[in-house]
């Protein structure tokens, strides 16, 4: 498989490419179960919890949101890792001005067409590079990459970044979502190779 589908990174590239992953030609797709179908016409989106007012947002919503073009590096905990993905969407720094996050929250669970679920603290969500995905490399973000509508989370594995996103629901505690339920890391931080808790490890 090494050589056909994947690469060492080379020298100049180590850098970006954290322990243990080698570089992908393609984009793999990963999914757990089947490939929800949405179209962006039925595509919501709704926030709820420690949320001032409870919102649901259109996909003519997202879009006349500001829009931004995105060159990230992304790491899958599947080992493969695809430098300089070109994205274009809305930053959540820029979407979090239109919801009013009550001061108790400290987490968030990500909810996913198909009942997919991942949580990540409210910390790491705010950060400035973060974005709502609706295009990949100029196209449409295609079903199986998680269109119409994904989170991508650059700091942390894939997994963090759902697929097919449809809702954000505000915490003041951590609550632990599907994967991280079944042995995968609360965090994901690449460079540190947070991939299993421990007691998966064991």
């Amino acid at each position: 498989m090494l050589g056909k589908f994947f690469r060492k990174p080379e020298t100049e590239n180590r850098d970006r490419v954290p322990p243990g992953q080698y570089l992908t030609n393609g984009f793999p797709i990963m999914t757990y179960g089947d490939t929800p179908q949405i179209s962006q016409q039925e595509w919501e989106f709704k926030v709820w919890g420690l949320v001032t007012e409870e919102k649901t947002f259109t996909w003519q919503d997202f879009i006349t949101m500001p829009q931004s073009n995105f060159t990230i590096d992304f790491h899958c905990v599947t080992h493969w890792s695809k430098l300089d993905v070109k994205w274009t969407g809305i930053k959540v720094t820029d979407f979090i001005k239109y919801i009013d996050i009550d001061p108790k929250a400290v987490h968030i669970m990500q909810h996913c067409y198909g009942d997919y679920t991942t949580n990540i603290s409210l910390e790491d969500f705010l950060r400035e590079e973060n974005f709502f995905a609706h295009s990949l490399f100029g196209e449409p973000l295609p079903i199986d990459n998680g269109g119409p509508m994904r989170l991508v989370i650059p700091h942390l594995y894939a997994w963090k970044s759902a697929k097919w996103i449809r809702g954000i629901e505000f915490l003041d505690h951590e609550e632990l979502g599907f994967w991280e339920r079944n042995g995968y890391h609360r965090r994901g931080e690449p460079f540190a190779e947070e991939r299993y808790s421990g007691l998966f490890e064991l």
